[in-house]
């Protein structure tokens, strides 16, 4: 399989094995930055509650982590804003939810993450600024997102 001498199979493995981890990382380099084209194309899809923007999506083939960058790049670019972003991997929902610091006081991400997850049957928490989520429900999630409006119209 390696063709290679015996002698050399060690250092063949190695060499394969330090090109699958520059794979990895170019992998990770472009779903980053599939995400963040991802994160610009939402930026219109923003609703406007009184002086405060609120966006929930989904986004597709995004990983959890991917998930909180492309949500800290929309929260920068949309000034005062509630952004609600998820993921589903595998049947299971991820979930993250940025406050701008302006609002904090009034939504908070980590009651905003937990009224969605329950939503999708899960949970999450995290601080006043931003929270992360799990669930199992990948079903709901559309209806779960749809009510994120809502939440903060009441809030705000």
């Amino acid at each position: 399989m390696l063709r290679a001498p015996a002698v050399q199979v060690a250092e063949k493995v190695r060499a394969l094995a330090d090109r699958n981890r520059e794979l990895e990382k170019e992998l990770e380099r472009l779903k980053m930055k599939l995400a963040a084209s991802a994160g610009d194309d939402l930026l219109n899809s923003a609703v406007a509650i009184g002086a405060v923007k609120v966006l929930s999506a989904k986004l597709d083939g995004v990983d959890p982590k991917a998930l909180r960058d492309t949500m800290d790049q929309l929260r920068n670019k949309l000034g005062s804003c509630v952004v609600v972003l998820s993921t589903v991997v595998e049947d299971k929902v991820s979930l993250v939810v940025g406050v701008s610091a302006d609002l904090t006081s009034k939504v908070k991400a980590g009651e905003l993450v937990n009224f969605v997850a329950q939503q999708v049957g899960g949970k999450g928490g995290g601080r006043p600024d931003m929270a992360q989520a799990g669930g199992t429900d990948a079903a709901k999630l559309p209806e779960a997102l749809a009510s994120v409006q809502g939440f903060v119209s009441e809030r705000v």
